[in-house]
């Protein structure tokens, strides 16, 4: 049995004039692959501020759902960790949890006796 892990961009709001994106919705979903689908999952808001003028500056239209989840990523880092570190942590926790539904429902059982 496995834990997928999937993230995803539900929503950005963006200034129609400029292309700008100021807010980004998220969400990251931690899933076994078996009958039963435990889940946990995580998600929220990522507010930006963006400069139109620099050269690092990409409009709405260019983004992809990479380029976004990387911004995403990059607001979870904690202290010293890299994106990549801190798309990991928020994985492992997320993970854990999955794992430990399946664990508590291995030793219990529902139903009558009769």
């Amino acid at each position: 049995m496995a834990i997928i892990n999937t993230w995803s961009i539900s929503n950005m709001q963006h200034t129609a004039s400029d292309g700008g994106v100021f807010s980004v919705c998220w969400d990251m979903i931690s899933k076994s692959d078996c009958d039963n689908a435990y889940t946990a999952s995580d998600g929220g808001r990522l507010r930006c501020e963006y400069d139109a003028s620099s050269s690092s500056y990409i409009p709405y239209a260019d983004l992809t759902e990479n380029i976004v989840l990387g911004w995403i990523y990059n607001s979870l880092v904690k202290d010293e960790e890299t994106a990549q570190e801190a798309k990991a942590r928020i994985e492992n926790e997320r993970t854990v949890k999955v794992q430990n539904q399946i664990d508590a429902a291995a030793t219990t059982a529902s139903g009558v006796p009769w």
